[in-house]
């Protein structure tokens, strides 16, 4: 037997293309939705990590600032302690120097000339006194250039004036203190040392 279907069967495909097309349209809005949240999700989980990462880093950031601060200030410690050490060093290897100018001047100033001021600037000493004539300078002079440890004298003034009712001469001269380089205070060892011998 033949069957044969009057029902508008074209309307009920429609229909059910129709329905068909809801539920997946559906259905796809649902999955977008889920994948659009599990993406924000998973976004929000790495910046809150990075934000995490990020508070670590500033921390790290701020302790290591403490301790370059600390750094710099004992590098300025060390610094300053270096410079009371040089300091130091130079006034213990420089003490004896005194004696040995106030020896040196004793032995090579003149009679005739009166000394009543002696000023030390670095290796500048300026001498202030009297003397009986221009001759008696320039003869202190002299005496001063042959010396080992002193050279370079110079006058800067020589005036003549009366003191106590004599005329002398105020005068005012540089020398300069003559340190030994290295190598000759090695070879004057030396030599010394030959010379026991």
């Amino acid at each position: 037997m033949i069957r044969i279907n009057l029902l508008p069967y074209r309307e009920e495909k429609r229909k059910e293309r129709r329905q068909q097309f809801y539920v997946v349209a559906t259905l796809m809005a649902v999955l977008g939705a889920a994948i659009w949240l599990l993406v924000h999700m998973i976004n929000a989980g790495h910046l809150g990590v990075q934000d995490e990462r990020n508070r670590i880093f500033q921390d790290q950031i701020a302790a290591l600032d403490k301790e370059i601060s600390e750094i710099k200030d004992l590098r300025g410690q060390i610094d300053r302690l270096l410079a009371r050490k040089q300091i130091i060093e130079t006034l213990q290897s420089n003490r004896a120097e005194t004696v040995h100018l106030f020896n040196e001047l004793a032995a090579r100033v003149p009679s005739g000339v009166y000394l009543n001021l002696v000023t030390q600037t670095g290796d500048k000493i300026t001498l202030k006194g009297y003397a009986q004539s221009n001759a008696r300078v320039s003869l202190l002079m002299s005496s001063l250039n042959d010396s080992p440890f002193l050279a370079g004298s110079e006058v800067v003034r020589s005036v003549a004036e009366t003191l106590n009712n004599r005329r002398v001469y105020s005068f005012e001269v540089n020398v300069y203190i003559e340190k030994p380089a290295p190598q000759e205070s090695g070879a004057t060892a030396s030599a010394a040392t030959t010379r026991r011998g």
